[in-house]
């Protein structure tokens, strides 16, 4: 017989509205969820290290005056970039962060050892010398206050990066351990202490006697690194000069120290760069001054000698038109000659400044010649007086721009300011922190927690998508003759049995027979009335598909409420492997089942009594290495010829079918065989399974029964059961 699932009911349909009701069902947890979260990110605002935020900002301004119309032409060539890039990349290079690590020995941390968790939270509020006593009377920890100033450590390649201990004794004396707690040296506050390769001189110590601390050197460059990484500089608009500096450090004083030292570092270094510039531009002025004047010597000369011999005196206005024009180009062409002797001294002749000062000067040059070609339209004479004119004229200009050009360098040079100055100095707001940011960090952790919990609810309802009505039992072939509501009583008792609490042996039939899962187990034995008239005898077999599916509380209770209605039960536990069912009735499991098939002992002698007076009980005995074998001996089949006529009910807890073969031998003697299915626990597909593994033994399951079924928002176990008794008196 061919086992359909219904489509309905397909593991891999999805229902909004049964969702929507998973996480109605599941809201505590949920609840639960989030609230730990949103504990959790209170906890951590409060004990998290509190990071402060040191802040600067320096102004780059236009730098001094370089040759003639040189600044111009970059500009209009686009080849200087952003000044603010090339002064933020000089911001944060090795030279100036550098000295901010050598001036403040950042390369060397130390670090007093604080309490586990909350250390670090009762040691806030101290200020650096306000020594804090020790609590607890453990005085290898700082609880606040302590200084350890550490003016000079050189260790040698073995000890570059390990953690070393250093511990504080009496008279502000101390000793230096490695990691390995060798004493590698010990010293007196001030004095410079040289053992074994390593020197060490500690300028102050704040601690108590037996405090230590971590130290650990770490490489410069490694520690310039990190450095340069953690400050962060951006101008603050675009091409306003005006770069904020920031950076974050668990102590303030330490943040602002840095900043402090980056940036003085940085203004003294473009002042020595900016001087070292003028200098340079200066003597290659100087160099040119000495030429430009013999040159004008040489025009002014040669045009007083042409006046006195050809006694010409004064230009007509249309060559001293041309005189103006052919002067400003030719001033023009001179200022480049100079330019191209800096640039070609500062860039390769493929640079693009090069080449646009080329282009330059060939416009220039073709200015020149048309002018030159009027020129040739005017008399001798006056030909003659303009070149001359022309040639005093250029190199008077060229001299006085380069003398005042001389002058300006000469002051760059000898001055103390470069093109940068600090707007705002290092400050650090030490009533407001940066992070952890209270407010975000709780807000974020509560989201976190409640997304979390959503995603865990329904993760957990995709992969285990266990039956929940018993309409996908019944569609399986399979009726289900009752189903059981989880009992909160029996979980409680659980519990207390395993924590060793409590009645372990009392049955809930017996201890709380108006439990809704008692009442419907009593519906249970209602409907096997009916369905055991036509069996072939009065063994009920009840087993599951899975392990804890719930199949031993439902046969010790059935066989409790059976008894209770007059008729004797014998309850047997045919799980020989891993049967519980003495536990639930409070004795052990020595001298049962297996003790009658192997020979060892008669029905008689493992028979015992019961929860009740009416119920006969049979353990599963010590633990045979052959269960499935010792089933299908006849001394079984004799057991049960012996046990038919003595009961008026036979219930026989059976491992489950998916596990061992063991079902299958008792279904063979058995008249009513049902199955136990967990609610939300087992699969529809693991229970066609089971019924197909059944039929190919020639076993045929009358029903099921639904166990453990929780209250849902929507489904069938919404309206499953209600409690039904008297009013109170």
């Amino acid at each position: 017989m061919t086992t359909k699932i219904d489509p309905a009911h397909d593991d891999d349909t999805i229902d909004l509205n049964a969702l929507f009701g998973t996480l109605l069902d599941h809201k505590w947890l949920i609840v639960a969820i989030t609230a730990a979260f949103f504990v959790a990110g209170v906890l951590y605002t409060v004990f998290a290290t509190p990071i402060y935020q040191a802040t600067a900002v320096v102004q780059v301004e236009q730098k001094t005056p370089s040759l003639p119309g040189l600044s111009d032409l970059t500009q209009s060539l686009g080849t200087t970039g952003s000044q603010a890039t090339t002064e933020i990349a000089l911001l944060t290079s090795r030279l100036v962060i550098g000295q901010a690590v050598e001036k403040l020995h950042l390369d060397i941390t130390a670090q007093p050892h604080r309490f586990p968790l909350i250390g670090d939270y009762l040691s806030r509020g101290r200020k650096p010398g306000q020594l804090a006593p020790p609590r607890f009377g453990l005085n290898r920890y700082g609880w606040g206050g302590e200084i350890l100033d550490i003016y000079k450590l050189d260790l040698p390649d073995s000890l570059t990066g390990r953690k070393l201990e250093l511990r504080a004794e009496e008279g502000k004396r101390y000793a230096l351990y490695d990691d390995d707690g060798k004493r590698i040296l010990e010293g007196a506050v001030g004095e410079l202490v040289r053992t074994g390769g390593v020197t060490m001189q500690v300028r102050q110590l704040v601690a108590n006697p037996g405090t230590r601390f971590d130290i650990v050197e770490q490489p410069t460059l490694s520690t310039i690194g990190r450095l340069q990484g953690d400050v962060i500089a951006q101008e603050q608009g675009n091409d306003s000069g005006i770069i904020g500096l920031t950076y974050n450090n668990a102590d303030p004083d330490l943040a602002q120290q840095v900043l402090t030292q980056i940036s003085t570092a940085y203004v003294r270094q473009n002042v020595e760069r900016n001087s070292a510039e003028a200098a340079s531009q200066l003597q290659f002025v100087k160099e040119q001054l000495p030429k430009v004047r013999q040159e004008l010597d040489r025009a002014q000369a040669a045009m007083n000698a042409f006046q006195t011999r050809s006694h010409a005196v004064d230009l007509s206005m249309q060559t001293k038109g041309l005189l103006d024009q052919i002067v400003a180009v030719e001033n023009n062409i001179q200022q480049l000659h100079l330019q191209e002797a800096d640039i070609d001294r500062r860039f390769t002749h493929d640079h693009p400044a090069y080449k646009a000062l080329q282009q330059q000067m060939g416009q220039l040059q073709s200015q020149k010649e048309q002018m030159q070609k009027q020129i040739g339209d005017l008399p001798d004479t006056q030909q003659q007086l303009l070149k001359l004119n022309r040639d005093v004229q250029v190199s008077s200009t060229t001299y006085t721009s380069l003398l005042n050009q001389a002058q300006q360098l000469d002051i760059a040079r000898a001055g103390t300011v470069g093109n940068v100055r600090i707007v705002d100095s290092a400050a650090v707001d030490r009533n407001q922190p940066v992070q952890p940011r209270k407010a975000l960090v709780v807000l974020v952790a509560t989201f976190l927690g409640g997304f979390l919990a959503l995603a865990f609810v329904f993760l957990k309802q995709i992969l285990n998508r266990g039956v929940e009505d018993p309409a996908v039992i019944e569609d399986l072939g399979l009726p289900v003759y009752a189903s059981v509501p989880l009992s909160a009583g029996q979980s409680a008792r659980s519990i207390r049995s395993k924590r060793g609490h409590g009645a372990r042996g009392q049955l809930l039939a017996v201890g709380d027979p108006a439990d809704l899962a008692v009442e419907a187990i009593r519906s249970l034995r209602t409907s096997l009335h009916f369905a055991r008239l036509e069996a072939k005898n009065n063994i009920l077999m009840i087993t599951g598909s899975s392990p804890f599916a719930g199949k031993t509380f439902v046969s010790a209770n059935l066989a409790a409420v059976i008894a209770q209605a007059g008729q004797r039960v014998l309850l047997v536990d045919g799980d020989m492997r891993r049967g519980t069912l003495h536990q639930l009735l409070g004795t052990d499991a020595a001298h049962g089942m297996s003790d009658i098939l192997v020979g060892a002992a008669t029905i008689e002698d493992v028979r015992r009594q019961g929860p009740l007076p009416n119920i006969d009980f049979i353990s599963r005995g010590r633990v045979p290495p052959n269960p499935s074998e010792l089933l299908m001996h006849e001394n079984f089949t004799r057991f049960i010829e012996t046990v038919v006529p003595a009961y008026d009910l036979v219930i026989i807890d059976t491992p489950p079918i998916l596990a061992v073969t063991d079902a299958a031998v008792i279904g063979h003697h058995a008249g009513t065989s049902l199955l136990v299915a967990r609610f939300g626990l087992n699969k529809a597909r693991e229970l066609a399974l089971a019924k197909q593994r059944f039929e190919q033994n020639g076993v045929m399951l009358k029903g099921a029964i639904f166990n453990a079924v929780e209250r849902r928002t929507s489904g069938y176990s919404t309206y499953a059961y209600y409690k039904y008794k008297a009013d109170p008196a």
